[in-house]
């Protein structure tokens, strides 16, 4: 029996806009559909998979319980009922954990993160862009990637996980945080004829299948308010192009970023071969909240959580190369 052709129209969507619209990795969804039979795409005339909207809300779900903190074996074969319902227990138990450290999450401005969720709830990008503007004026840059932005950012996550927030809310939020840190970044470039940076130079990007990049945008502004020179690649990157990158732009720091949804022990692996590949000059630091990256020191690199570490490990830095 033929496998009848479709439209990405008719039937749904191509693999790339699945990898888009749920952050779930071509090579995963390849991987699921052979190991647990799920997803099902279909073929169109050329024999490319396409996946039904079904199935795509179906894995938009799956990855908030990813996010949950849930293993894929547990979840990507269970039917839409199925995870709705655990991921209804899996927000609860979110939102009693949220009201027990909100005030400690972000103790200075509770009335603010809540009101910049409203706005991005309201759909309304200008005055999310004009309250996240006034916030970095009134602030300072710093402070409000420490204290705002990075707690906003997990609130917007925890609000996704919860259903909250569509996809496409959270789609809106990351546009718009995005176009304002880099507006920050921007107005700190050095002017023609400024003393050079202070150093170090550094190399930032994600691996491939990794697709958040807000944090990774997050410490580029960090570390130019520090006065380093920052060459981002921005996300998935693959690890040859990540050495040949480093070599070729002659930096001092490779900095890698790592999301929860990322497997340990690949990370861990790619850690490890990346090491090996880079010069030994070159320092390796790395972040995110992949937990592997902190269950024990990793030799030959810096694993550093919060971003506020991040002004001691350029001093530090400094310090031991003052002299060379």
């Amino acid at each position: 029996m033929n496998t009848p052709a479709f439209t990405s129209t008719e039937a749904g969507l191509p693999i790339a806009a699945v990898e888009r619209e749920t952050g779930l990795a071509k090579d995963t969804l390849r991987v699921w559909e052979k190991r647990y039979g799920f997803p099902q795409p279909l073929r169109d005339a050329s024999g490319n998979r396409i996946y039904p909207a079904e199935q795509v809300q179906r894995l938009q779900l799956v990855r908030r319980l990813l996010d949950a903190g849930l293993r894929p074996s547990k979840v990507v074969g269970l039917d839409a009922a199925a995870l709705t319902q655990l991921l209804s227990q899996h927000s609860q138990a979110s939102s009693a954990n949220l009201s027990k450290t909100n005030s400690t999450t972000l103790p200075s401005h509770p009335a603010e993160l809540s009101a910049l969720l409203d706005t991005i709830a309201a759909h309304d990008p200008q005055g999310l862009r004009h309250a996240l503007h006034h916030a970095q004026m009134r602030m300072g840059l710093g402070p409000f990637i420490t204290e705002l932005v990075a707690p906003l950012t997990v609130a917007v996550g925890e609000a996704w996980v919860q259903g909250r927030f569509e996809i496409f809310e959270e789609h809106l939020y990351t546009e718009v945080i995005t176009g304002v840190l880099r507006q920050a970044i921007a107005s700190l470039a050095p002017l023609h004829g400024s003393p050079p940076a202070l150093g170090p130079k550094v190399l930032l990007t994600t691996l491939p299948q990794e697709l958040h990049g807000l944090g990774l945008l997050m410490v580029e502004a960090m570390l130019v308010l520090e006065g380093c020179t920052c060459v981002s690649l921005g996300t998935q990157t693959p690890l040859l192009d990540v050495v040949q990158a480093a070599q070729a732009h002659r930096v001092d720091v490779v900095l890698l970023s790592f999301s929860a949804a990322q497997n340990g022990p690949v990370v861990l692996a790619n850690l490890r071969e990346l090491r090996a590949q880079l010069p030994s000059r070159i320092a390796l630091w790395v972040g995110g909240s992949c937990p592997a990256l902190y269950h024990k020191p990793l030799e030959g690199i810096t694993a550093t959580l919060p971003l506020s570490a991040l002004k001691p490990l350029v001093l530090q830095w400094r310090s031991t190369h003052s002299s060379l």
